[in-house]
């Protein structure tokens, strides 16, 4: 692979992460969310949530978030496939789906990539257990946004993905947040 090859494969890999920014979150759309936050915006906030929650935990703020930047980019391929769906599909794994969209990367850049996303599937260490209940903190975090907003379905998801948190951190913020406006932030400045 010549550099200009690497150079246009890796940059098609950066043009494929912009459909993350157009991707809805699909399994909203069951508990009736109208317009659901897309793809992009969940793993964003789950960075950033995965950031924080790593600081409360003693693990690494740094390789969490990297780890939850790259936790969902393979729906650029497969779309975001709600749990329900997964009873009945078939997907490839996200590790073979991250290794064809990095095959043409430049090559440090593919290694890295499927190695995070290997991590993130199938790792043990603190900063996995932080990154997937990071996920699960946006998750709990968007269905009481969405609940706020009148959508009242959104209780179950809520309440069964908050019973799947693992750490304390995670279920202290998730205490925290219920019943929280979500205009809550602004009041600091408002008073």
């Amino acid at each position: 692979m010549t550099d200009e090859q690497a150079a246009k494969g890796t940059v098609g890999y950066l043009m494929e992460m912009g459909a993350l920014k157009r991707g809805r979150r699909s399994g909203w759309w069951i508990a009736g969310v109208k317009d659901p936050e897309t793809i992009a915006e969940h793993s964003f906030r789950t960075a950033v949530i995965g950031a924080v929650l790593a600081m409360m935990e003693g693990a690494d703020p740094a390789k969490v978030a990297l780890l939850c930047t790259f936790h969902d980019t393979q729906e650029t391929r497969v779309g975001d496939i709600p749990w329900i769906g997964r009873r009945y599909l078939q997907a490839a794994s996200n590790e073979k789906v991250t290794a064809d969209q990095v095959a043409d990367a430049h090559p440090a850049v593919a290694e890295g990539i499927k190695a995070v996303v290997h991590e993130y599937e199938n790792g043990d260490s603190p900063e996995v257990l932080v990154a997937h209940d990071a996920d699960k903190l946006e998750c709990v975090i968007q269905g009481l946004e969405y609940l706020e907003q009148g959508y009242t379905n959104a209780r179950e998801w809520v309440d069964t993905t908050r019973a799947k948190l693992k750490t304390p951190s995670a279920r202290t913020l998730a205490e925290a947040a219920e019943g929280m406006p979500i205009t809550e932030w602004q009041r600091t400045y408002l008073r």
